[in-house]
């Protein structure tokens, strides 16, 4: 009997984490693979960026358009609510039996709500991290609560889903799938990379993305503005910027980054490079700037330095190529400057990423496997309390 597996993509970044699990899965014939496509993928603000997964020849199942064209609080819950009735009817038609969610978003934790109450089962992808200056800590525990498979990038997170009440037989530590994607995609030259994105490297340049930190909602402008007044004063870089995602409060970002590019040269904006282009500008970069967790996660493997703004991923493992700075203009710069010194430029070739050893997907899969066919799932799950079982 074939098994359907669900998986669900809603942003650029998620989908380009995900795509080594996706391969792998196809290419396994107990299972029918249906890839639901939501939220900021099906929106031309945000780039339409399904259609990179068209472009990959990976067939989607569904496209389910749930983003209000706003983001305000008020706005982001209409939207979960959206994604919540259109999965019901989703689910219900398809019942799969099994769906694959990565990450924190409202939309994920709507989804899985939907699946939930259809007694479907769900493999999480890393829970257990903290961000404590994002609403994303919340979801992200919830999600763990509401799944029945965990998967973690680190021992650490590990436990931490176990202390969630998690029973250990269900959680698996198996690295980041983004350091995966850095060993085995083949990346583009440096020349290759300034026509894909037309624009010159010829200085030293940072990748920049700057969320909201949606806990700190009201602060959005006056940080981004900040960060850019940072940008300015580096008369002899070039910064290629990433947009915002679909939180509350990114377009203000989005806004300001767009008016900085218009009048500073020396910088370009992007609402989505693409996976390649991406970890390829990542690759020939002098640092990376901002609050994303690529810079947490992918880019050390680079071996370029991390200036982590503010508080949106703080309490998340961090190599030591990670300079944590506050979100006002003196910081950044002091930060800047620091990334581009000689002495921190020469201790980078010396960095250890945390975050696993690349073989995740093929990790993922065989744990997906063996509970799929051995049918070893009960979703009557009951609570691991750690203190009783010491």
């Amino acid at each position: 009997m074939v098994n359907t597996i669900c998986i669900l993509t809603a942003t650029r970044a998620e989908y380009s984490i995900l795509k080594p699990v996706i391969d792998k899965l196809m290419d396994k014939s107990e299972f029918n693979i249906k890839i639901a496509v939501t939220g900021a993928h099906l929106s031309p603000e945000f780039g339409h960026t399904y259609q990179e997964i068209e472009k990959d020849k990976i067939e989607i199942d569904t496209k389910i358009d749930m983003l209000v064209s706003a983001d305000t609080p008020a706005a982001i819950t209409k939207s979960m609510g959206l994604a919540l009735i259109s999965f019901a009817d989703y689910f219900q038609r398809t019942q799969p039996d099994l769906l694959v969610v990565l990450g924190d978003r409202y939309e994920t934790l709507a989804v899985c709500i939907a699946a939930m109450n259809q007694q479907i089962p769900i493999a999480h992808l890393y829970g257990g991290e903290t961000t404590e200056g994002a609403i994303d800590e919340s979801i992200r525990h919830a999600i763990t609560k509401i799944s029945y498979l965990h998967f973690t990038s680190t021992d650490t997170y590990r436990n931490r889903v176990i202390q969630l009440g998690e029973n250990p037989n269900r959680v698996f530590t198996v690295g980041a799938l983004g350091i995966e994607n850095i060993l085995n995609q083949s990346l583009l030259t440096k020349v290759e990379l300034e026509s894909a994105i037309k624009f010159k490297l010829d200085k030293p340049y940072a990748m920049v993305t700057f969320h909201p930190v949606t806990l700190e909602a009201n602060h959005s402008k006056e940080q981004t503005m900040a960060l850019l007044a940072a940008c300015e004063k580096q008369k002899d870089m070039k910064f290629i910027f990433t947009k915002a995602n679909a939180d509350a409060n990114g377009r203000i970002i989005n806004q300001l980054i767009d008016e900085y590019c218009t009048k500073n040269k020396n910088a370009i904006a992007y609402t989505s490079l693409g996976m390649k282009s991406y970890l390829s500008g990542l690759k020939y970069s002098n640092m990376v700037i901002g609050n994303s967790s690529s810079g947490l996660i992918e880019a050390p493997s680079f071996n370029v330095p991390t200036i982590n703004i503010g508080d949106r991923q703080k309490g998340r493992l961090q190599a030591e190529s990670v300079i944590n700075c506050k979100p006002d203009t003196n910081s950044i710069s002091k930060a800047i400057n620091t990334a581009k010194s000689s002495r921190v430029q020469a201790e980078m070739k010396y960095i250890i990423n945390p975050y696993g050893d690349g073989k995740s997907s093929e990790k993922i899969v065989k744990v997906l496997t063996e509970f799929l066919l051995s049918k070893k799932m009960n979703l009557q799950k009951q609570f691991y309390d750690c203190e009783v079982k010491k």
